[in-house]
């Protein structure tokens, strides 16, 4: 019984995402990669490169759509196509980038409703809620996320030994394993001083794990698990059911700006490689101006 040979733009794939990995691109990135592009081998089919035109390609958007997928979902197919076409021009398989000619679709600019300074305050002060299954270690993944506005799976990278209490800075591996120190304040460290004896306790001494945050069977704790506790002690708190990991990240770039920043800092802080990124934070920031300035002003009004 004989397998089917690949084709070309299957081939072609293959070796594209393995070049993913030797340039230290984040497993989250390779499987994006590697579904976009599995998507388009299957709708080029046996069609070789002469015959994929910027009309083919507008025809699997096209499919994409009818499957039912986001303009943002879209847009990213497209964006893996044209890398996968930029990769294959470097090798002199093709002359041309048909993918550059196809307009990427226009996105919804959509800013993400962050909690006030006093919500994250009402979140974080007093008694963990009945939902904290594990609240210390509950309060520390609270703390970490909003206090050194790291990213879901930066913090589930976290190991004991990344936690520098002397200097009050945490060492966190980010997009492109690329490392970066991070400082923490009181409430990190106070929240640590809680957790850290329990966690010592649950192992029993044994080291299962590096990891700092652990579940109640002493594993490792997962980015899914996270976004779960958090979701639940933030509705419990009284806050939007919207709520995940990456808004308490979008909440400490914002509140920093609000409270005087140097936008320069906060990118270090978060670990962007360009200040644009950073830049949407200003926009946040603007926003809420704007709204006090609504809600307050007599001549607003």
């Amino acid at each position: 019984m004989t397998t089917r040979s690949r084709t070309v733009v299957q081939k072609a794939t293959d070796e594209f995402v393995k070049t993913l990995g030797h340039r230290n691109a984040s497993s989250h990135t390779i499987r994006a990669y590697r579904g976009d592009l599995d998507n388009f081998a299957a709708y080029a089919g046996s069609r070789d490169w002469k015959s994929i035109d910027h009309v083919a390609i507008r025809g699997f958007l096209s499919q994409l759509y009818e499957k039912g997928l986001s303009k943002t979902s879209v847009a990213r197919s497209l964006a893996a196509v044209r890398s996968l076409y930029r990769w294959l021009a470097q090798d002199g398989v093709v002359e041309q980038n048909p993918a550059a000619l196809v307009t990427t679709p226009k996105l919804p600019k959509k800013l993400p409703r962050v909690p006030t300074i006093e919500e994250m305050n009402t979140v974080l002060d007093g008694e963990m809620p009945d939902a904290a299954a594990f609240p210390e270690r509950d309060r520390l993944i609270l703390e970490l996320l909003y206090g050194c506005g790291i990213r879901n799976s930066e913090l589930t990278g976290i190991n004991l030994d990344d936690i520098h209490l002397s200097a009050e800075a945490v060492l966190i591996r980010g997009k492109g394993k690329k490392e970066r120190y991070v400082p923490f304040g009181e409430s990190v460290r106070v929240a640590l001083a809680a957790y850290l004896p329990l966690r010592q306790r649950l192992l029993g001494g044994k080291k299962n794990t590096s990891a700092l945050l652990i579940n109640q069977r002493g594993g490792h704790l997962t980015t899914r698990s996270v976004g779960r506790i958090v979701k639940k002690i933030a509705i419990a708190k009284g806050l939007s059911p919207d709520v995940h990991p990456h808004t308490l990240r979008h909440a400490f770039g914002t509140h920093m700006l609000e409270e005087g920043a140097d936008l320069r800092a906060i990118q270090e802080m978060l670990g962007h490689e360009r200040l644009s990124t950073t830049q949407r934070y200003t926009q946040l920031s603007i926003k809420h101006v704007l709204h006090v300035y609504d809600q307050t002003h007599p001549r607003a009004k």
